[in-house]
């Protein structure tokens, strides 16, 4: 394999350049001069499987479950579940949402947080 400098192939930075972090500082995406994230798509990571879901995938759906208190009133707080067309395909969609939630649930009294 050959190596090349590849610092000498760009171009020097202008003095305008907006940024102040540094690459390895900032999250990944596209942001702004105020750091603030622009990117049109954030690909989704499917809660059973940790895959990533495409933008091709039609099927993929995400779940916003609201927390309630013990009254049984909404307390503006949620947890997102996301799907792939895979799970939804092999019905194992329901059993999943029961698994993850309930899993929440558990570590949420393990650190003292009622919801």
């Amino acid at each position: 394999f050959f190596f090349q400098d590849t610092a000498s192939l760009q171009p020097p930075l202008s003095s305008s350049c907006a940024h102040t972090t540094t690459p390895l500082t900032m999250s990944a995406g596209m942001h702004n001069s105020d750091g603030v994230n622009i990117d049109l798509y954030i690909p989704r990571k499917c809660t059973a499987t940790n895959r990533l879901i495409s933008a091709k995938d039609k099927a993929s759906v995400q779940l916003n479950i609201g927390h309630v208190s013990a009254d049984g009133v909404y307390t503006g707080e949620y947890t997102p579940m996301a799907l792939c067309g895979f799970i939804r395909s092999q019905g194992e969609a329901d059993g999943e949402i029961d698994r993850k939630f309930t899993k929440v649930i558990a570590e949420n009294k393990a650190n003292g947080i009622d919801i």
